[in-house]
């Protein structure tokens, strides 16, 4: 596939001016993709983002009902409403009673009103929130003179995408990207190509300070009023260097097979796509709502369109890298873009903020919603008081499919049937339409370890191998201590595990299996061809974590201070304590000998690892869960293994390596 529009790379450094002189932005204070159900009644929405204090937009929609969209902002109020798919004006809607839409922006999110179009009782909503930022996004209001003339803006930088609506009468939403330039324009609520007008922006680009009008009503009415949403394009102004992009404003042309590659510098969250070379809908995802990686066996990309009032449909359009995105659709055809970067872009300083285990039974119902304290993006099940697989499901990889982390089979597809859904709730997870037989069974009880992606922590990257030697970009910000992988597409292969990276050695065993580990170069080993940086991996031209067309997953782990901590220690057969650096003590570690042959034990706070009988789960296993025994304690700065633990654990001069999370 061509490489396409690479000039939003992840850093504007290297051209000046972007350097921070107050406190870091992050993608996450500014923008939030927060996921909801009705319940026919408000609610308050706690998404991070302060509205009260700072202004921005709230666009609201149905997923599983065909509801209008609603665009809310601070400028007009939150009883004044505004519909993508339509010409209406911003209307508080006759009849409706004040606060029936959004009941009021806060510091931390906002409320939401009764109305259905924004809180049915059991319908699925999505709600995207922009908050006013430079070179991010800003909202200018101004009333039409019908005359060529420029609008003042605060947004700091040139805007790559505007948004213009008259608000006191109907008329279409006009839209300027910078790929179509000042010459054309597209309607927000059309599926209409891109059409040449100088009456809209005069045939003149904007600038960091202003926007052009013509005289077109649809821009610049004489009396009318208007409002125009603003948002950058590769303007730096983020993270902790200030000059990290976190928008991007572009276009691409997809190959005769339909497909194209765009380099971003930046993993996004959020799409919009949209053809300009012919007639197409208004496409927007988020990895939220879900963005299954290709080869996906399980859900297709999930599409809302801002210029159709429609539910949720599915499609197999993005593919998701740590650099940017794919695109597959209409052969030889031109779209342009707006991408926004995945967050957190902040260290984490707590376990709690990424890490959050889940010991539940089951009650035999359906669609169970499991609450956590975290959005997840990882999940680790496995059943407690049974024999049962240990399974793993992400994010990335789509929703209900699934990896058994205690034998070789390729990735399985249990759709919307059982396992767990991270696309219908903001924290936790759904259970599948059918769990009351699997998941939820009433016979049983699990524990699911949730994890989020953060940088220095945890990071995951989804690829598909070349059998040659291949670089793979990831985005964990640190150097991975601990690499967990799987080949998804092709059964037979095993789970290898890599650390004790140097700089000519790596040390290597499998997830499924319970023989020793090895050490030796990376020419020997034949995984690696080097050791991995804080940006990449380097796969070598055979082993199972890079088989051409398969499509592979790796975890990266590295240790985060008072977060996490990747380590080894001897044993001692006696009681020694493993320091973490934590504060408060590990609330989940998992443990494999390396010297000898030794299983994958597991220990976690949400069934108990404390002084005293903790319960233990084998990752290698199917064996059920074994209680009864006191082999390792928890304390403040990490873990204790007794001297009553056996071999696995302890044996004296025995080798172990170790992940543990605050």
């Amino acid at each position: 596939m061509p490489l396409l529009e690479t000039k939003g790379v992840a850093s504007a450094q290297g051209f000046g001016g972007f350097a921070r002189t107050t406190a870091a932005v992050y993608i996450e204070d500014v923008f939030s993709c927060f996921l909801y159900t009705g319940n026919g009644s408000t609610q308050t929405i706690t998404n991070g983002i302060d509205l009260s204090g700072e202004g921005g937009l709230v666009w609201i929609k149905g997923r599983s009902v065909g509801y209008s969209h609603g665009l809310f902002d601070t400028i007009r109020g939150a009883d004044y409403w505004l519909n993508s798919a339509s010409n209406d004006a911003s209307t508080s809607i006759s009849g409706i009673p004040a606060n029936a839409w959004i009941t009021g922006f806060n510091s931390n999110g906002f409320g939401l009103g009764t109305n259905a179009s924004v809180s049915n009782n059991g319908t699925t909503y999505t709600s995207w929130t922009f908050r006013k930022a430079k070179k991010f996004f800003d909202i200018v209001t101004y009333t039409g003179n019908g005359s060529n003339r420029t609008i003042s803006h605060n947004l700091g930088s040139v805007p790559g995408w505007i948004i213009v609506k008259c608000t006191s009468s109907g008329g279409a939403w006009t839209v300027y990207h910078r790929s179509t330039g000042s010459t054309k324009y597209l309607l927000l609520n059309s599926s209409d190509a891109a059409e040449t007008l100088t009456g809209m922006w005069n045939n003149t680009d904007p600038t960091a300070t202003e926007f052009t009008l013509g005289a077109s009503g649809f821009v610049n009415g004489n009396g009318a009023t208007y409002i125009a949403y603003l948002f950058a394009h590769d303007a730096g102004g983020f993270g902790n260097s200030g000059s990290d992009n976190v928008i991007s404003c572009g276009s691409f042309t997809t190959d005769g097979s339909g497909n194209a590659t765009v380099s971003l510098g930046y993993e996004p969250q959020f799409l919009i796509a949209k053809k300009t070379s012919s007639t197409g809908d208004w496409m927007t995802l988020d990895n939220m709502r879900g963005i299954a990686m290709t080869p996906s066996i399980g859900s297709n990309d999930s599409v809302l369109k801002p210029n159709l009032s429609n539910a949720e449909v599915t499609d197999n359009l993005a593919d998701l890298s740590a650099t940017g995105f794919s695109f597959s659709q209409s052969p030889s055809t031109t779209y342009i873009y707006i991408a926004i970067r995945r967050g957190p872009m902040k260290t984490p300083t707590s376990g709690t903020e990424v890490f959050s285990p889940v010991a539940y039974s089951g009650t035999g119902t359906n669609s169970r919603q499991i609450s956590s304290s975290i959005t997840p993006d990882f999940g680790l099940l496995a059943f407690r008081n049974t024999t049962g697989s240990k399974f793993v499901y992400d994010r990335l990889r789509g929703n209900g499919v699934n990896l058994q982390t205690n034998d070789t089979s390729a990735e399985a597809n249990e759709g919307a049937t059982n396992g767990v859904q991270f696309n219908k709730v903001q924290t936790g997870y759904e259970q599948g339409t059918a769990d009351s037989t699997y998941f939820n069974s009433s016979s049983y009880t699990f524990v699911n370890y949730l994890i989020k992606r953060a940088p220095g922590f945890f990071d995951e990257v989804c690829y598909t191998g070349t059998g040659s030697n291949l670089t793979v970009a990831h985005n964990l910000g640190a150097v991975p201590e601990l690499i967990i992988a799987k080949n998804r597409t092709t059964a037979g292969n095993n789970w290898p595990v890599l650390f004790n990276f140097t700089s000519t050695n790596q040390s290597y065993g499998f997830l499924n299996l319970t023989s020793a580990g090895g050490n030796d170069t990376y020419a020997n080993v034949g995984v690696m061809t080097a050791q991995p940086t804080s940006t990449n991996m380097y796969l070598s031209s055979s082993g199972s974590m890079n088989t051409s067309t398969n499509g592979h997953v790796a975890y990266l782990f590295a240790s985060c201070p008072g977060v996490s901590k990747v380590g080894s220690y001897t044993g001692t057969g006696a009681l020694q304590t493993v320091n973490c650096g934590f504060s408060g003590g590990a609330r989940f570690v998992l443990i494999k000998r390396t010297d000898s042959t030794g299983d994958w034990w597991v220990y976690d706070s949400a069934r108990g690892i404390s002084s005293g009988n903790d319960p233990y789960l084998y990752l290698n296993s199917t064996a059920a869960e074994v209680t009864n025994t006191n082999y390792v304690d928890t304390t403040s700065v990490g873990f204790q293994v007794t001297a009553a633990a056996p071999a696995g654990l302890n044996a004296n001069g025995g080798s172990y390596i170790f992940l543990a999370i605050a």
